[in-house]
């Protein structure tokens, strides 16, 4: 992190609740915590864990669990995977382990759109579980990720609950009382607490409203981070808030590197056809601001391979005339997944991926599968006279392969099930690139306050 020091290297080590296709946790793993324990409900899911999880998830692999009281394992034991509901589990026996991090966004359907928004009514509201989570394990740190419809006004009073709950965890909220008149109690005492307060009952929290392009995503997806120290941990919770809030990419400096003919955005993407470059660069806004950011990254860097900092191999490109042969184009580089599928359209209000721009939100359900958020605009065109320039750009669905670059997963992910339901698992995801980042910092900071 930015003006901390450095310096520890103590082992750090994870919990992931609700770890879905594995996005937060892989992010996590990869920031260089060692990982205790996983649990995931759907079992498509854990298959696409058990499936990934030697190589993006644990050092030492997985094993699947049916303990409900388990127990952290030793250093170079398989992490234990609970494939079961969260609910059932008691994480007690993790409390002794000193666990630097809890991570998990629980399901976001009750503060989504697509989810009918149903916000605490909802039975799918997992949040009370990370709570019970915090109160077993009392972990230095929570990272939990969930969509920006929490942020709406309709669910304002109830979030700052979750805040107040999460800041509160160990007072627990009986059966019988409302959540509103939980709230009260909380707010109360809340409002009572000193700036310096050292209980190790309760924790800090930054609440962080993210693009993940901002970060270094190839996809404009906003959300919401809410990360929490344990108050006895003197961890200094304005620096890294200011340090997670500070942007890293901008579409200024996109267009910046498109500008020119020989851009550095067109250097790197040397093959693309000049009526392309033209149409991209003629779109430019006259006037493009000045800041320190790195470039937004595109659509076209995640399919070529530079969607991360990790240069990957350019995907092979999908064939239009076999589309209906489902065939997997990833084979000549030995991934999987990058199958072409037939039958793409644009609508109303299904608006296609441009390959030069960051991708569409990544969507699981009905909104991105297999619906316009999950087309692409080709650079191959066709001579169409109701155009206005007398052109029109061929169009495909996105494989699962570009999909999950677009997520900044590795290729070595395997996702279980048939492409809708890895479609749907990728869509639910946090993207490894931008938990990374939060991961990194947690861990910085936590290292600047000595613990």
């Amino acid at each position: 992190m930015v003006d901390q020091p450095q310096g520890m290297n103590k082992p750090r080590t994870s919990v992931e609740l609700f770890v879905g296709g594995g996005g937060l946790a892989m992010a996590v793993h990869q920031a260089g915590f060692r990982p205790l324990l996983f649990n995931e409900f759907n079992k498509r899911a854990c298959e696409t864990l058990m499936a990934s999880g030697q190589k993006t998830l644990a050092d030492d692999g997985l094993i699947s669990i049916r303990d409900r009281r388990p127990t952290p394992p030793t250093v170079g034991t398989p992490a234990p995977l609970y494939p079961g509901d969260v609910r059932d589990l008691d994480l007690s026996a993790f409390e002794d382990a000193e666990v630097d991090v809890l991570a998990g966004g629980p399901p976001c359907q009750p503060f989504s759109a697509g989810g009918v928004a149903k916000g605490d009514e909802d039975r799918r509201n997992m949040f009370p579980a990370m709570f019970k989570a915090v109160r077993e394990m009392r972990p230095k740190a929570v990272i939990c990720e969930n969509v920006r419809g929490l942020l709406r006004p309709s669910f304002a009073e109830y979030f700052k609950y979750i805040q107040n709950e999460l800041m509160l965890p160990f007072e627990k909220r009986n059966d019988e009382v409302t959540w509103q008149d939980h709230n009260a109690h909380l707010t109360h005492i809340i409002d009572g607490l000193s700036p310096e307060d050292d209980d190790p009952d309760h924790y800090k929290l930054v609440v962080v409203p993210v693009n993940a392009a901002h970060y270094g995503v190839p996809q404009i997806r906003n959300r919401v981070v809410i990360v929490a120290f344990r108050a006895d941990l003197g961890v200094d919770t304005k620096a890294f808030e200011k340090y997670v809030k500070t942007q890293q990419f901008s579409e200024d400096a996109l267009y910046r590197s498109m500008k020119d003919e020989d851009g550095a955005y067109w250097q790197r993407h040397a093959d693309v056809p000049d009526h392309v470059r033209d149409r991209v660069r003629a779109r430019l806004p006259k006037v493009i601001k000045e800041d320190d950011c790195k470039p937004w990254r595109t659509l076209r860097d995640a399919i070529m391979g530079h969607g991360t900092d990790d240069v990957l191999p350019a995907l092979p490109e999908v064939t239009l005339g076999r589309l209906d042969e489902k065939f997997d184009f990833g084979k000549e580089i030995g991934v999987t997944d990058h199958i072409g599928w037939p039958g793409a359209r644009i609508y109303k209000g299904h608006t296609p991926n441009e390959l030069d721009r960051p991708a569409k939100t990544v969507k699981a359900g009905v909104h991105g599968v297999p619906g316009g958020e999950s087309v692409v605009l080709l650079d191959d065109r066709f001579r169409d006279p109701k155009s206005p320039d007398s052109w029109n750009y061929l169009h495909r669905y996105m494989t699962v392969r570009e999909a999950a670059r677009v997520m900044t997963f590795p290729d070595e992910w395997q996702g279980s099930g048939p492409r809708g339901e890895q479609m749907r698992q990728l869509g639910n995801a946090v993207p490894v690139v931008l938990g990374e980042f939060f991961a990194n910092a947690v861990a910085d900071a936590l290292t600047a306050a000595g613990r």
